[in-house]
């Protein structure tokens, strides 16, 4: 029901912002982001209205919105068609499938300046935008399978936790671990490289769902008992929801507090640096959304003034331990 109403909640707002005056083609600033349901997003949300701050003096207006969850790839494509055949001036996209987003803006023809904030499109597309904005992804993946090899420097057995099969920044990322893990370039699955090995039930594919993630993760312990070392959240999913994360590891916390078991993830929401400090997950590294969402507005304003950007603008990352949690995110 919840979800529902999030839905109806989106659909309707877009159709009273179209059909008010302040729905003005040629000043709104759309930030379609892969779902309302995820908080990771709600901060995205929070720099789309700190940009709006300095917009309103210029008649510009960031405007977010979304489908109801992530998991819902073809309402993300509807509310772009929307937008478009409504009229922005600019559009930033998070695309949960980056082949269907670019499909759609190549059958729509689009002439606005597009860019994509926190997730890319595939490079073969990537004329389609005149930007990106986010993380880098592969270098966030990188960093989580460094952090894991300085805690399992002899290697073990992993499993990569991963949202959607077709959101391109999350392969990327994944790509990213295994290379470190590896210690080389474009591996496929791990498979005894440094000692690291990806167990034959991995990754994990939970469509950016907290419920569903955190069940996956404990029916992969239940299944592996004995021959699972670690866990790499390429988002932190399983962490947004964090009774069930709790209840998930329950039965290793002590071989997380001993070293034995290994949780690196994506991420520094207040959810998960709780658990960091907690010691229920061992390192966090952590994007920075709400920058995210205040850029892209600021880009797509620029581009509708008709000024130049960068190809690519990325937002930095926060390694979050044990050892400096509570002050990792001070910049």
């Amino acid at each position: 029901m919840k979800k529902m109403l999030m839905c109806l909640a989106a659909i309707g707002g877009l159709a009273m912002l179209a059909s008010s005056s302040a729905f003005a083609a040629d000043k709104t600033l759309a930030l379609v982001v892969k779902g309302l349901d995820n908080p990771y997003f709600d901060l995205m949300h929070q720099g789309c209205e700190r940009a709006n701050k300095e917009l309103k003096n210029q008649g510009y207006t960031c405007y977010y919105t979304g489908p109801a969850t992530a998991a819902d790839e073809s309402a993300e494509v509807q509310i772009i068609d929307d937008l478009l055949t409504k009229g922005v001036s600019g559009m930033a996209i998070s695309p949960a499938n980056a082949p269907a987003v670019a499909e759609e803006l190549r059958r729509r023809n689009v002439t606005i300046p597009v860019i994509t904030a926190d997730a890319d499109l595939l490079p073969k597309d990537a004329s389609l935008r005149k930007t990106y904005v986010g993380t880098d992804n592969y270098e966030l993946g990188v960093k989580l399978g460094e952090q894991l090899k300085l805690l399992m420097p002899k290697g073990g057995n992993v499993c990569l936790v991963m949202g959607n099969p077709a959101a391109e920044n999350i392969n990327q990322r994944a790509q990213g671990t295994r290379d470190a893990l590896s210690g080389k370039k474009g591996i496929a699955k791990l498979s005894g490289e440094n000692g690291w090995h990806e167990i034959s039930a991995c990754p994990l594919y939970v469509n950016d769902d907290a419920a569903k993630a955190n069940q996956m993760m404990q029916d992969t312990l239940t299944a592996n008992a004995t021959g699972l070392d670690a866990f790499a959240l390429e988002g932190g999913w399983a962490l947004f929801a964090p009774q069930a994360y709790s209840q998930v590891v329950a039965p290793i916390m002590d071989k997380i507090q001993s070293g034995k078991f290994v949780i690196v993830s994506a991420d520094t929401l207040g959810p998960e640096l709780q658990a960091l400090k907690d010691h229920k997950v061992n390192v966090l590294v952590g994007q920075r959304p709400e920058e995210m969402g205040y850029q892209a507005a600021m880009v797509m304003r620029d581009l509708a003034q008709g000024k130049t950007v960068k190809p690519v603008i990325h937002t930095g990352l926060d390694t979050c331990t044990w050892k400096n949690a509570d002050t990792c995110l001070k910049h």
